[in-house]
């Protein structure tokens, strides 16, 4: 074997070693991306969770989750606070409980000011009551009414 033979077979065997550690770098830069990812969310997460932890008890948490709020309306608890909810889901807590019994939507939608003619215009109080009736805060009778737990 002459000496050209031999540097072009250590070549060939060099350039097979080079595409190799090249392919497993690319591994290695795309694992530490993905920890990388991980290592931020880990963070984030940690950083609402000392918040959740410095927060009022009675106050829902405001997560993140992919730049969307979740769970306006905050599960009930043992006190019944209308503090811990938020806008409209107090508003209409304290028009539920002013009325003393079981109220319909269109009750509500009135004293929110909404066109209650328009039978439309109801659909997002029906909703948010209904929340809070999920929720545990409110009641749903059977005829669509809804009253406050007791």
């Amino acid at each position: 074997m002459s000496s050209l033979e031999k540097i072009a077979g250590r070549r060939a065997e060099l350039d097979e070693l080079a595409e190799s550690l090249a392919k497993q770098l690319a591994e290695v830069d795309a694992e530490r991306e993905e920890l990388t990812a991980a290592e931020r969310v880990l963070r984030r997460l940690s950083e609402q969770e000392a918040e959740a932890a410095g927060q009022d008890a009675g106050l829902p948490q405001q997560v993140q989750v992919a730049g969307r709020s979740v769970l306006k309306v905050p599960h009930r608890r043992e006190v019944v606070d209308a503090s811990a909810l938020r806008g409209d889901y107090r508003r209409m807590l304290q028009i539920v409980q002013a009325a003393g019994g079981p109220v319909m939507v269109k009750d509500v939608g009135a004293e929110l000011g909404i066109d209650v003619v328009v039978p439309g215009r109801l659909e997002p109080p029906r909703g948010k009551l209904s929340k809070l009736a999920v929720r545990g805060r409110l009641y749903r009778l059977p005829n669509g009414t809804f009253t406050i737990r007791a």
